[in-house]
Protein backbone atom coordinates (compact mmCIF):
# COMPACT_ATOMS: atom_id res chain seq x y z
CA UNK A 1 0.00 0.00 0.00
CA UNK A 2 1.26 3.46 -0.90
CA UNK A 3 1.98 6.09 1.71
CA UNK A 4 -1.20 7.92 2.77
CA UNK A 5 -1.80 11.13 0.83
CA UNK A 6 -1.98 14.57 2.40
CA UNK A 7 -5.77 14.52 2.06
CA UNK A 8 -6.00 11.29 4.07
CA UNK A 9 -3.74 12.72 6.77
CA UNK A 10 -5.99 15.78 6.84
CA UNK A 11 -9.09 13.57 7.11
CA UNK A 12 -7.47 11.71 10.02
CA UNK A 13 -6.66 15.02 11.72
CA UNK A 14 -10.21 16.27 11.22
CA UNK A 15 -11.63 13.01 12.58
CA UNK A 16 -9.50 13.39 15.72
CA UNK A 17 -10.75 16.96 16.18
CA UNK A 18 -14.39 15.92 15.71
CA UNK A 19 -14.13 13.09 18.22
CA UNK A 20 -12.07 15.21 20.63
CA UNK A 21 -14.73 17.95 20.59
CA UNK A 22 -17.47 15.45 21.45
CA UNK A 23 -16.50 15.58 25.13
CA UNK A 24 -16.92 19.35 25.19
CA UNK A 25 -20.28 18.89 23.46
CA UNK A 26 -21.32 16.35 26.11
CA UNK A 27 -20.54 18.86 28.86
CA UNK A 28 -22.63 21.54 27.14
CA UNK A 29 -25.52 19.16 26.40
CA UNK A 30 -25.65 18.08 30.05
CA UNK A 31 -26.73 21.61 30.99
CA UNK A 32 -30.22 20.79 29.65
CA UNK A 33 -30.41 17.06 28.92
CA UNK A 34 -29.94 13.90 30.96
CA UNK A 35 -27.20 11.40 30.01
CA UNK A 36 -29.59 8.81 28.53
CA UNK A 37 -31.46 11.48 26.56
CA UNK A 38 -28.20 12.78 25.08
CA UNK A 39 -27.22 9.27 23.98
CA UNK A 40 -30.73 8.59 22.59
CA UNK A 41 -30.86 11.79 20.55
CA UNK A 42 -27.37 11.45 19.10
CA UNK A 43 -27.80 7.83 17.98
CA UNK A 44 -31.30 8.45 16.61
CA UNK A 45 -30.15 11.43 14.56
CA UNK A 46 -27.08 9.55 13.35
CA UNK A 47 -29.22 6.51 12.51
CA UNK A 48 -31.42 8.59 10.21
CA UNK A 49 -28.40 10.16 8.48
CA UNK A 50 -26.42 6.92 8.00
CA UNK A 51 -29.54 5.01 6.93
CA UNK A 52 -30.26 7.60 4.22
CA UNK A 53 -26.63 7.49 3.03
CA UNK A 54 -26.59 3.70 3.02
CA UNK A 55 -29.76 3.46 0.93
CA UNK A 56 -28.66 6.24 -1.41
CA UNK A 57 -25.48 4.27 -2.16
CA UNK A 58 -27.43 1.06 -2.68
CA UNK A 59 -26.29 -0.73 0.49
CA UNK A 60 -29.50 -0.56 2.51
CA UNK A 61 -29.52 -2.72 5.64
CA UNK A 62 -28.17 -6.23 6.26
CA UNK A 63 -30.52 -8.89 4.91
CA UNK A 64 -32.65 -11.18 7.05
CA UNK A 65 -32.93 -13.65 4.17
CA UNK A 66 -29.45 -15.19 4.45
CA UNK A 67 -27.59 -16.89 7.29
CA UNK A 68 -24.76 -14.35 7.12
CA UNK A 69 -27.29 -11.52 7.07
CA UNK A 70 -29.05 -12.77 10.21
CA UNK A 71 -25.68 -13.34 11.85
CA UNK A 72 -24.71 -9.77 10.96
CA UNK A 73 -27.78 -8.45 12.78
CA UNK A 74 -26.60 -10.27 15.92
CA UNK A 75 -23.25 -8.49 15.61
CA UNK A 76 -25.13 -5.24 14.98
CA UNK A 77 -26.86 -5.71 18.34
CA UNK A 78 -23.48 -6.17 20.00
CA UNK A 79 -22.24 -3.05 18.25
CA UNK A 80 -25.35 -1.13 19.34
CA UNK A 81 -24.74 -2.04 22.97
CA UNK A 82 -20.96 -1.79 23.23
CA UNK A 83 -20.10 0.96 20.74
CA UNK A 84 -23.15 3.16 21.13
CA UNK A 85 -25.75 2.73 23.88
CA UNK A 86 -23.68 1.77 26.93
CA UNK A 87 -20.52 3.89 26.40
CA UNK A 88 -22.48 6.97 25.30
CA UNK A 89 -24.55 6.86 28.49
CA UNK A 90 -21.56 6.08 30.72
CA UNK A 91 -19.46 8.91 29.30
CA UNK A 92 -22.31 11.44 29.50
CA UNK A 93 -23.10 10.40 33.08
CA UNK A 94 -19.42 10.37 33.98
CA UNK A 95 -19.04 13.94 32.73
CA UNK A 96 -21.52 15.05 35.37
CA UNK A 97 -18.67 14.46 37.82
CA UNK A 98 -15.41 14.58 35.85
CA UNK A 99 -14.06 17.06 33.31
CA UNK A 100 -14.45 16.63 29.56
CA UNK A 101 -10.65 16.49 29.34
CA UNK A 102 -10.48 13.57 31.76
CA UNK A 103 -13.19 11.70 29.84
CA UNK A 104 -11.27 12.31 26.62
CA UNK A 105 -8.05 10.97 28.12
CA UNK A 106 -9.76 7.69 29.00
CA UNK A 107 -10.33 7.09 25.28
CA UNK A 108 -6.60 6.43 24.91
CA UNK A 109 -7.27 3.27 26.91
CA UNK A 110 -9.42 1.76 24.12
CA UNK A 111 -6.64 0.42 21.83
CA UNK A 112 -4.73 -0.69 24.91
CA UNK A 113 -7.64 -2.89 26.02
CA UNK A 114 -8.05 -4.22 22.48
CA UNK A 115 -4.67 -5.98 22.82
CA UNK A 116 -5.64 -8.65 25.42
CA UNK A 117 -9.17 -8.97 24.03
CA UNK A 118 -7.79 -9.66 20.55
CA UNK A 119 -5.41 -12.26 21.98
CA UNK A 120 -8.34 -14.37 23.17
CA UNK A 121 -11.00 -13.52 20.57
CA UNK A 122 -9.28 -12.77 17.24
CA UNK A 123 -7.35 -15.43 15.34
CA UNK A 124 -3.74 -14.45 14.70
CA UNK A 125 -3.75 -11.48 17.07
CA UNK A 126 -1.50 -12.99 19.73
CA UNK A 127 0.13 -11.03 22.53
CA UNK A 128 3.79 -10.83 21.54
CA UNK A 129 6.45 -9.82 24.12
CA UNK A 130 6.42 -6.31 22.64
CA UNK A 131 2.65 -6.05 23.05
CA UNK A 132 2.83 -7.39 26.60
CA UNK A 133 5.41 -4.77 27.56
CA UNK A 134 3.35 -2.05 25.90
CA UNK A 135 0.20 -3.20 27.67
CA UNK A 136 1.98 -3.30 31.04
CA UNK A 137 3.30 0.26 30.62
CA UNK A 138 -0.11 1.51 29.50
CA UNK A 139 -1.89 -0.31 32.31
CA UNK A 140 0.25 1.52 34.86
CA UNK A 141 -1.03 4.71 33.25
CA UNK A 142 -4.63 3.49 33.61
CA UNK A 143 -4.06 2.78 37.31
CA UNK A 144 -2.65 6.26 37.82
CA UNK A 145 -5.54 7.77 35.86
CA UNK A 146 -8.23 6.08 37.94
CA UNK A 147 -6.45 6.92 41.19
CA UNK A 148 -7.05 3.77 43.28
CA UNK A 149 -5.58 5.39 46.40
CA UNK A 150 -8.31 8.03 46.34
CA UNK A 151 -11.00 5.40 45.76
CA UNK A 152 -9.79 3.34 48.73
CA UNK A 153 -9.56 6.45 50.89
CA UNK A 154 -13.17 7.43 50.08
CA UNK A 155 -14.46 3.88 50.30
CA UNK A 156 -15.53 4.07 46.67
CA UNK A 157 -18.50 6.27 47.60
CA UNK A 158 -17.33 9.53 46.04
CA UNK A 159 -19.21 10.22 42.79
CA UNK A 160 -16.07 11.51 41.07
CA UNK A 161 -14.31 8.23 41.72
CA UNK A 162 -17.30 6.26 40.43
CA UNK A 163 -17.42 8.53 37.37
CA UNK A 164 -13.76 7.81 36.64
CA UNK A 165 -14.47 4.09 36.68
CA UNK A 166 -17.54 4.65 34.48
CA UNK A 167 -15.34 6.33 31.85
CA UNK A 168 -12.88 3.43 31.94
CA UNK A 169 -15.77 0.97 31.57
CA UNK A 170 -16.90 3.00 28.55
CA UNK A 171 -13.42 2.51 27.08
CA UNK A 172 -13.73 -1.23 27.70
CA UNK A 173 -17.08 -1.18 25.87
CA UNK A 174 -15.48 0.55 22.89
CA UNK A 175 -12.70 -2.06 22.89
CA UNK A 176 -15.30 -4.86 22.87
CA UNK A 177 -17.13 -3.04 20.08
CA UNK A 178 -13.91 -2.93 18.10
CA UNK A 179 -13.54 -6.71 18.43
CA UNK A 180 -17.16 -7.22 17.38
CA UNK A 181 -16.54 -5.11 14.28
CA UNK A 182 -13.51 -7.24 13.36
CA UNK A 183 -15.42 -10.51 13.80
CA UNK A 184 -18.62 -9.55 11.98
CA UNK A 185 -19.28 -11.17 8.56
CA UNK A 186 -18.01 -9.15 5.62
CA UNK A 187 -20.43 -6.63 4.16
CA UNK A 188 -21.00 -2.90 3.62
CA UNK A 189 -19.80 -0.99 6.68
CA UNK A 190 -22.44 1.71 6.23
CA UNK A 191 -25.25 -0.87 6.25
CA UNK A 192 -23.77 -2.45 9.40
CA UNK A 193 -23.42 0.96 11.09
CA UNK A 194 -26.97 2.00 10.16
CA UNK A 195 -28.40 -1.22 11.62
CA UNK A 196 -26.37 -0.84 14.82
CA UNK A 197 -27.50 2.77 15.27
CA UNK A 198 -31.14 1.81 14.70
CA UNK A 199 -30.91 -0.90 17.35
CA UNK A 200 -29.16 1.50 19.75
CA UNK A 201 -31.98 3.99 19.21
CA UNK A 202 -34.59 1.33 19.98
CA UNK A 203 -32.76 0.58 23.23
CA UNK A 204 -32.12 4.15 24.36
CA UNK A 205 -35.33 6.00 23.46
CA UNK A 206 -37.59 3.95 25.81
CA UNK A 207 -34.98 4.20 28.60
CA UNK A 208 -34.76 7.98 28.21
CA UNK A 209 -38.56 8.33 28.31
CA UNK A 210 -38.78 6.03 31.31
CA UNK A 211 -35.98 7.38 33.49
CA UNK A 212 -35.48 11.03 32.49
CA UNK A 213 -37.73 14.06 32.28
CA UNK A 214 -38.05 16.30 29.27
CA UNK A 215 -35.51 19.16 29.35
CA UNK A 216 -36.61 22.28 31.21
CA UNK A 217 -35.19 25.64 30.13
CA UNK A 218 -33.56 24.22 27.02
CA UNK A 219 -30.68 26.43 25.93
CA UNK A 220 -29.57 26.97 22.36
CA UNK A 221 -26.06 25.94 23.42
CA UNK A 222 -27.21 22.55 24.77
CA UNK A 223 -29.47 21.93 21.77
CA UNK A 224 -26.64 22.76 19.39
CA UNK A 225 -24.30 20.45 21.33
CA UNK A 226 -26.71 17.50 20.98
CA UNK A 227 -27.08 18.19 17.26
CA UNK A 228 -23.30 18.28 16.96
CA UNK A 229 -23.01 14.92 18.74
CA UNK A 230 -25.48 13.27 16.38
CA UNK A 231 -24.29 14.81 13.13
CA UNK A 232 -20.50 14.95 13.50
CA UNK A 233 -18.86 12.44 15.91
CA UNK A 234 -21.59 9.83 15.40
CA UNK A 235 -22.75 10.15 11.75
CA UNK A 236 -20.11 12.05 9.77
CA UNK A 237 -17.28 10.31 11.62
CA UNK A 238 -18.66 6.95 10.46
CA UNK A 239 -18.42 8.02 6.82
CA UNK A 240 -14.92 9.42 7.39
CA UNK A 241 -13.56 6.32 9.09
CA UNK A 242 -14.99 4.10 6.35
CA UNK A 243 -13.14 6.23 3.80
CA UNK A 244 -9.88 6.13 5.78
CA UNK A 245 -10.04 2.36 6.23
CA UNK A 246 -10.70 1.83 2.50
CA UNK A 247 -7.85 4.10 1.41
CA UNK A 248 -5.19 3.63 4.11
CA UNK A 249 -6.25 0.61 6.18
CA UNK A 250 -7.27 -0.01 9.83
CA UNK A 251 -3.77 0.45 11.32
CA UNK A 252 -3.59 3.98 9.91
CA UNK A 253 -7.05 4.76 11.34
CA UNK A 254 -5.91 3.65 14.80
CA UNK A 255 -3.51 6.62 14.85
CA UNK A 256 -6.54 8.75 15.69
CA UNK A 257 -6.41 7.33 19.22
CA UNK A 258 -3.30 9.40 19.87
CA UNK A 259 -5.12 12.60 18.89
CA UNK A 260 -8.50 12.39 20.63
CA UNK A 261 -7.29 12.81 24.24
CA UNK A 262 -5.14 15.80 23.31
CA UNK A 263 -7.99 17.57 21.49
CA UNK A 264 -10.40 16.78 24.34
CA UNK A 265 -8.04 18.36 26.88
CA UNK A 266 -7.45 21.42 24.68
CA UNK A 267 -11.16 22.03 24.04
CA UNK A 268 -11.98 21.57 27.71
CA UNK A 269 -9.27 24.02 28.77
CA UNK A 270 -10.12 26.65 26.15
CA UNK A 271 -13.92 26.51 26.24
CA UNK A 272 -14.64 25.45 29.82
CA UNK A 273 -11.50 26.63 31.64
CA UNK A 274 -10.89 23.10 32.85
CA UNK A 275 -7.68 22.38 34.69
CA UNK A 276 -6.34 18.91 34.02
CA UNK A 277 -4.48 17.52 37.04
CA UNK A 278 -0.85 16.53 36.54
CA UNK A 279 -1.82 12.97 37.52
CA UNK A 280 -3.98 12.70 34.38
CA UNK A 281 -1.23 14.10 32.15
CA UNK A 282 1.32 11.60 33.51
CA UNK A 283 -1.22 8.82 33.03
CA UNK A 284 -1.89 9.87 29.43
CA UNK A 285 1.85 9.90 28.73
CA UNK A 286 2.24 6.33 30.00
CA UNK A 287 -0.82 5.10 28.11
CA UNK A 288 0.38 6.63 24.83
CA UNK A 289 3.88 5.27 25.46
CA UNK A 290 2.40 1.82 26.00
CA UNK A 291 0.48 2.10 22.74
CA UNK A 292 3.60 3.22 20.90
CA UNK A 293 5.62 0.29 22.25
CA UNK A 294 2.92 -2.21 21.29
CA UNK A 295 2.15 -0.87 17.82
CA UNK A 296 5.32 0.59 16.36
CA UNK A 297 8.43 -1.12 15.09
CA UNK A 298 11.51 0.48 13.59
CA UNK A 299 9.64 3.65 12.72
CA UNK A 300 6.89 1.84 10.85
CA UNK A 301 3.34 1.33 12.07
CA UNK A 302 2.36 -2.33 12.14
Amino acid sequence: MQNPSKSIWLTLLLLGIIWGASFLANSLALQSFGPISIAAIRVSLAAIIILCISYSLGYGLPSFQTVDGRKTWVYCLGMALFSNAVPFVLLAWGQLNVSSGFAGITMAVVPLLVLPLSHFLVAGARMTPKKIIGFAVGFIGVVILVGPAEIIRSGGSDLENIARIACIIASLCYAIGSIITRLTPKGPVLAFSAAALILASLILIPLALLFEDMPVGLSAKSFGAVLYLGIFPTALATVMLVHIVKVAGPPFLSLVNYQVPIWAVLFGALALNEVVPSQAIYALGLILLGLAISQFRFGRFQ
